[in-house]
C-alpha cells in the first residue's frame, strides 16, 4: 500500500512555535523531487514535545498542502494505547491516509502487551496502520514472531522495521510473507532491505535529498539494481551524518544550513555541538547540498 521513499518529515519551529509556512514549503519540497509519501509528526517530526494541538494542527496542515498528490502517514504513536486510538482517530478525522504506531515507550510491555496494545488501536480505528519497531529509541523489540500475529489484522499493513538488523528484517519477512509490508527505518540499509524484500523506506535523509532517496528506490523498482546500490554507496556518508547526534538535531542543523527552514529544537534537545556541525558542513559541501 505505501512504498519507495517516504519522509519522516521534520516540524519545523520558530521561537518556540510551529512554523506553518516554513512546513508547507517543506512539503513542496519533497512532493518537487519525487517523495511518494509523507509523514508528519514522527520521531524525526518531534512528536513527542509536540502538544495535541500542535500534533493535530501539523497533521492537518500537512493534509492541506499535500492536497492527495501523495499519500499522508501521521504519526499517531503512544505509550498509553487509549491516547494511540484518540490521536489514531483524531488523525483519520482530519484526512490521513495511514498511521504509524511507535512501539509503546517507557512501560517495556511484554510481546504479548504489544500484541494487545496494536490489536486494540487496528479494532478500534479504521484507518491502514504501520506498526514502527525503533527499540534504541523505545527500550522494547517487537520480535517477528509478534509482528506475525499481528499481521493477519487486516488494516495492519506495514512495518517500519528500525533495529538496523537485517537479520531481524528478514525474519519478518520470512515469517508474515505478502500478509505484510517491511519498510526500512534506516537509510543506510534501505538498498539491502529492499533486496531482502522491503517495499521502501521511511526516510530522514528525504528531507534534505529528495530526489536522490526517490531515485535510489525508483531505481530499484524498475529493475536497474546497480543503479540503486550505486546511490546506496554514495549516500551512505550522508546518511550516517545524519545520526553524529540524536536524530532529528543533525537532519534540522542541515536543513538550516540549506536556509529551508530554522535548526531549532525542543528541549530536552539540544542545538548540534560546534564540531559536529564543523564537520557536518563538510560532508554537505561534499554533497553540493551547501
Amino acid at each position: 500500500m505505501f512504498k519507495g521513499s517516504i519522509v519522516a518529515l521534520v516540524t519545523p519551529f520558530a521561537n518556540g512555535t510551529v512554523d506553518l509556512e516554513k512546513l508547507r514549503e517543506l512539503v513542496e519540497f519533497q512532493i518537487s523531487g519525487g517523495t511518494d509519501a509523507i509523514v508528519p509528526c514522527g520521531t524525526t517530526g518531534e512528536a513527542s514535545t509536540l502538544d495535541y494541538d500542535e500534533h493535530l494542527l501539523v497533521v492537518k496542515t500537512v493534509v492541506e498542502q499535500v492536497k492527495k498528490r501523495v499519500p499522508v502517514i501521521a504519526g499517531t504513536g503512544s505509550n498509553s494505547t487509549a491516547e494511540a486510538i484518540e490521536l489514531t482517530q483524531l488523525a483519520k478525522e482530519a484526512g490521513v491516509d495511514g498511521c504509524l504506531l511507535v512501539t509503546p515507550y517507557y512501560n517495556k510491555p511484554t510481546q504479548e502487551g504489544l500484541y494487545r496494545h496494536y490489536k486494540a488501536v487496528a479494532e478500534g480505528v479504521a484507518i491502514p496502520q504501520i506498526l514502527y519497531n525503533v527499540p534504541g529509541r523505545t527500550g522494547v523489540n517487537l520480535l517477528p514472531e509478534t509482528v506475525a500475529r499481528l499481521a493477519p489484522i487486516t488494516n495492519i499493513v506495514a512495518i517500519k522495521e528500525a533495529t538496523g538488523s537485517l537479520q531481524q528484517a528478514s525474519e519478518v519477512l520470512a515469517l508474515c510473507g505478502d500478509q505484510i509490508d517491511v519498510l526500512s527505518g534506516d537509510d543506510f540499509i534501505t538498498f539491502p532491505m529492499m533486496a531482502c524484500g522491503a517495499k521502501g523506506v521511511i526516510s530522514v535523509t528525504a528531507n534534505i535529498m529528495p530526489t536522490a532517496i526517490a531515485d535510489l528506490t525508483d531505481a530499484f523498482y524498475a529493475g536497474d539494481l546497480e543503479k540503486a546500490r550505486q546511490l546506496h554507496l554514495q549516500t551512505l556518508k550522508i546518511n550516517n551524518a545524519m545520526f553524529i547526534e540524536s536524530n532529528p538535531v543533525p537532519v534540522k542543523t542541515a536543513l538550516g544550513l540549506m536556509g529551508k527552514c530554522s535548526d531549532e529544537v525542543r528541549l530536552p534537545l539540544a542545538p548540534m555541538s560546534a564540531a559536529n556541525k564543523e564537520k557536518l558542513a563538510a560532508i554537505m559541501k561534499e554533497y553540493k547540498l551547501i
